[in-house]
């Protein structure tokens, strides 16, 4: 993921006679990330493979709406995100009848003992969810995809400090739930 693959990429989007092109060679380049950002979230694959398509949608149909004033990828999250929060109000009364994870354990386990690893991931994940949707967001976006407070700040359009705060709140949650239920 380059500045060169992006320039190039924009270029294409904004061609009439290259836009397919452009546009497939965008979702090779970005579709498992988004993918896996937009999964962390909404947990269920089905969900994200949903959320995802939604993305991609938006991002061909606004192609020409890009500026450029950003990376690319930061547009793609930013679009995923909103996906996301849409998804969220949308289904928000389902979630709270359904377990968050459905038994789903991701990741890799990090103890000796399979199962007790097993165990703690899941919770982790369940902690994870608990989260209030902003501070899911940054969380995720922080932890997992190891974006800096900058880039997360252009995705959620918030500033550096409130996600810094955001980020903190989200650990010191996930720490006591973990000590509180491991």
């Amino acid at each position: 993921m380059t500045g060169t693959d992006d320039a190039v990429i924009l270029r294409m989007l904004k061609d009439p006679a290259q836009r397919e092109k452009g546009f497939i060679m965008l979702m090779e380049l970005y579709k498992e990330p988004i993918y896996w950002h937009i999964r962390r979230l909404v947990v269920s694959h089905e969900d994200a493979e949903d959320i995802l398509q939604e993305t991609f949608i938006k991002v061909y149909r606004h192609a020409d709406s890009f500026r450029g004033e950003s990376k690319i990828f930061t547009w793609l999250y930013r679009i995923a995100t909103n996906e996301c929060s849409r998804h969220f109000m949308k289904n928000k009364n389902i979630l709270k009848r359904r377990s968050p994870l459905n038994g789903e354990v991701s990741g890799e386990p990090v103890g000796t003992d399979m199962e007790s690893s097993k165990e703690i991931l899941f919770k982790f994940q369940h902690a994870i969810q608990e989260l209030p949707k902003k501070q899911k967001i940054v969380f995720n976006l922080r932890y997992y995809d190891e974006l800096s407070y900058e880039e997360i700040a252009k995705i959620m359009s918030s500033s550096v400090n409130s996600l810094k705060t955001n980020y903190h709140l989200a650990s010191e949650k996930i720490k006591k739930y973990l000590i509180d239920h491991v």
